[in-house]
């Protein structure tokens, strides 16, 4: 007996030092010498590494113009392996479980990457910190962090380390969480109302014109004021108006609540089971699919909507639906402040390098770039020549065209060849687009920023002023994870039949006490009291 613990002791030694110890051999293997911080190349001498990601299908990132270029500027040559996206969180798990591992890991976010397996296998050794390489290797992403200080709060885990690199965006469109509401504009036209609602009250008189006044002009009344798929895309805005921003856990003013069972909440479905039974809100919303939500927007049948811009749903051209305008954040008796929801702006574990790294230095130099705008600019569009190219305007202007094989109607299928941002969560600075990037059809044609300018100007007078993330990007511990893995969803489930059913009158709100008791029994206090403790730990850092 003494003799095979002895045997399974040396083992396991073994094994740990095949998978951490190895590095340093591979690292003398490879000799890598390092080039000026902040410049190509990277490396002196030509480093071969392997990377594994997220394949989405339309290409081999071998063969993909980005990454052959950044091997040509860096003197780094990956070799790739590519799951699908479908299988890619299965076989990320595999090749820890076996130790088979690249030296980066790349295109990764927290459903394949989960933060558990971050600090798990960053204790082990087996996923490298980063956080004392980011400020002598980092410049641009250093910048980053300087402006903004969140951003190395919600990357840090709680035994203090870094062990995965963000994707940040800036654009126009970053602080939404999600597509927000739009009005029917030849709607609010065709019933001459020159002032959106600021007020639940004014709200819900306008949703009755809307049904009452046939604002389609058709003689019948098929008007839907409001539609959405189960709530899931209008809940947030609407629930602005009583003081919340979700259906979940949220921090309000340093103090956690979990806002199902929250008076606020109990306000939120009254007012919409009021809508419903009014035939205010669509009849179908809990039993459409977003198809039947897009064809009766393509019909002319809706007045209030949720999507990521509004001719998504209502089929009209780019350049028409700036007569749509965004829907302004309401208040209420329960909440005279106006708040949006609003995005943290930030995608986790998109980036991480392994105890088989010969370089951890220069695979963080390598992908720096990305977080610089001439990098970010290489990573969304590819080098010129593949996607893009520049030629001369009537004005004499340099413009950037697309390149002969390039389809204007469907640029993406071409852009999912030259680059992996596509589709997947990757390690980048999303800097806002400007119009000399902008790539256009020919040099003929006319760079039109109206539709992007009218977004813009939305979102910074209707959501940017009043938006507030939910609860901050953090890590729990694992033995926080362990205590509400369980309840987070039992919790989920519950709540959703039950705002359904109070909504749609199936429950009546006499029975709200009874709900909010049945919570309470499912371990809620304790629910609550962690992500209070992980909010304390983030705030104080």
């Amino acid at each position: 007996m003494k003799k095979s613990k002895v045997l399974v002791g040396l083992l396991a030694c073994g094994l740990l030092l095949a998978a951490c110890g190895g590095t340093d051999s591979k690292k003398e293997a490879a000799n890598v010498e390092l080039g000026t911080v902040g410049e190509f190349p990277v490396v002196k001498e030509k480093l071969e590494m392997t990377m594994m990601g997220p394949g989405t299908g339309s290409a081999e990132w071998k063969d993909m113009a980005v990454f052959q270029t950044m091997a040509e500027k860096s003197n780094i040559n990956f070799t790739f392996t590519t799951p699908p996206t479908a299988d890619f969180a299965t076989k990320l798990n595999l090749a820890f479980a076996s130790g088979d591992l690249p030296d980066v890991l790349f295109g990764t976010d927290t459903n394949s990457l989960t933060p558990a397996m971050e600090m798990d296998y960053g204790s082990q050794g087996i996923l490298v910190p980063i956080e004392d390489l980011i400020a002598e290797n980092m410049p641009n992403f250093s910048k980053i962090l300087e402006e903004d200080p969140s951003i190395r709060k919600s990357i840090t885990t709680p035994d203090g380390h870094i062990y995965s690199l963000p994707m940040i965006h800036r654009g126009n469109t970053a602080i939404w969480p999600r597509g927000p509401i739009w009005y029917n504009g030849e709607w609010l036209e065709a019933l001459d109302v020159k002032e959106l609602p600021k007020t639940t009250d004014e709200f819900y008189d306008l949703l009755v014109r809307f049904r009452d006044e046939d604002p389609n002009g058709n003689g019948k009344k098929d008007e839907i004021p409001l539609t959405d798929v189960k709530l899931d895309s209008t809940r947030p805005w609407l629930l602005g108006a009583f003081g919340l921003t979700d259906r979940t856990i949220e921090e309000i003013d340093g103090e956690v609540v979990y806002a199902p069972i929250t008076e606020n909440y109990k306000e939120f479905v009254t007012y919409m089971n009021k809508l419903y039974s009014e035939k205010l809100l669509d009849p179908e919303v809990y039993s459409q699919a977003d198809e039947q939500k897009k064809a009766k927007g393509q019909n002319d049948q809706i007045g209030l909507f949720p999507d990521w811009f509004s001719f998504f749903t209502t089929g009209k051209l780019e350049k028409d639906a700036i007569t749509d305008p965004m829907f302004y954040p309401l208040t209420s008796d329960i909440s005279p402040d106006r708040v949006t929801p609003g995005s943290t702006r930030m995608g986790r574990s998109t980036f991480a390098i392994t105890s088989q790294n010969p370089s951890p230095e220069a695979a963080l130099r390598w992908v720096d770039y990305f977080y610089s705008e001439e990098g970010n600019d290489l990573l969304s569009k590819g080098p010129e020549g593949v996607f893009w190219e520049y030629a001369e305007n009537a004005e004499g202007e340099q413009v950037r065209v697309f390149t002969e094989g390039v389809d204007p109607s469907n640029p993406e299928d071409f852009r999912s060849k030259v680059t992996p941002d596509y589709g997947i969560m990757v390690p980048k600075m999303g800097y806002p687009d400007t119009p000399e990037k902008a790539v256009l059809p020919s040099k003929d044609a006319v760079n039109d920023t109206t539709f992007s300018d009218f977004i813009t100007a939305e979102t910074e007078e209707k959501i940017t002023p009043f938006a507030k993330v939910t609860y901050p990007l953090l890590y729990l511990t694992n033995e926080e994870s362990e205590k509400v893995r369980d309840a987070a969803t039992d919790l989920k489930t519950y709540v959703e039949q039950m705002e359904a059913k109070f909504i749609t009158g199936v429950e009546p709100l006499e029975n709200w006490d009874k709900y909010v008791k049945t919570i309470e029994g499912m371990g809620v206090k304790e629910y609550v009291e962690v992500y209070q403790q992980a909010y304390d730990r983030w705030a104080k850092e």
